[in-house]
């Protein structure tokens, strides 16, 4: 059902204020920077990138998923001083059902700008218009109220609570689930901005 035409050509997009490019071994340093930054990992249960190299094997593992057209993981560059500021990512793309699961980061100097809206209304426009994506879903720690409040602004509805169903670092996370179908996003624009 999908548009595999997208795993073709690793699809370079761009918006105002940022350019939206295929994430490279090179930036492992800027992804250990962020994965192992307590604020950005408080509410993602998923171990701290302690080396460098534990950023280049993730890298590596996602480059494959895009490979594979089961994931595409974006790296965020700021276009005014080309700056790495964060990573944003489908992962688990189910064809069959034409959906995708949607997660982010952003260095912590560039929470509460508006950086993160512009890049969820950039990609995800891509991912109804040209990966031909039916809907999205967010898996979110239900104590993200950071992050629960962008997926509301962008037309999510929180869909399910599970309780203690997650287990990590020897001890267990409720999860709450919101997904979007293209109906209900906001933001929808019918054209996407390619480099």
């Amino acid at each position: 059902m999908i548009n595999e035409s997208v795993f073709e050509n690793f699809p370079q997009l761009e918006s105002e204020r940022l350019i939206f490019r295929e994430i490279k071994v090179s930036d492992a340093a800027d992804i250990q920077f962020i994965r192992s930054n307590d604020q950005v990992m408080s509410y993602m249960e998923r171990p701290k990138h302690l080396s460098k190299n534990d950023s280049e094997i993730f890298i590596l593992k996602k480059k494959e998923a895009y490979r594979n057209k089961k994931g595409i993981y974006w790296a965020i560059i700021e276009k005014s001083t080309e700056e790495f500021i964060g990573d944003f990512a489908f992962g688990n793309i189910i064809k069959e059902n034409a959906r995708a699961e949607i997660g982010y980061t952003l260095k912590p100097q560039f929470w509460g700008k508006g950086y993160m809206k512009e890049t969820m209304v950039s990609l995800i426009n891509f991912g109804f218009n040209d990966l031909k994506l039916h809907s999205f879903e967010a898996d979110v720690n239900p104590e993200n109220e950071n992050s629960k409040k962008a997926l509301i602004k962008m037309g999510f509805k929180k869909e399910a609570y599970f309780r203690e169903n997650l287990f990590f670092n020897g001890e267990f996370f409720d999860s709450e689930v919101y997904s979007l179908l293209e109906r209900d996003f906001i933001y929808h624009k019918k054209s996407t901005n390619k480099l």
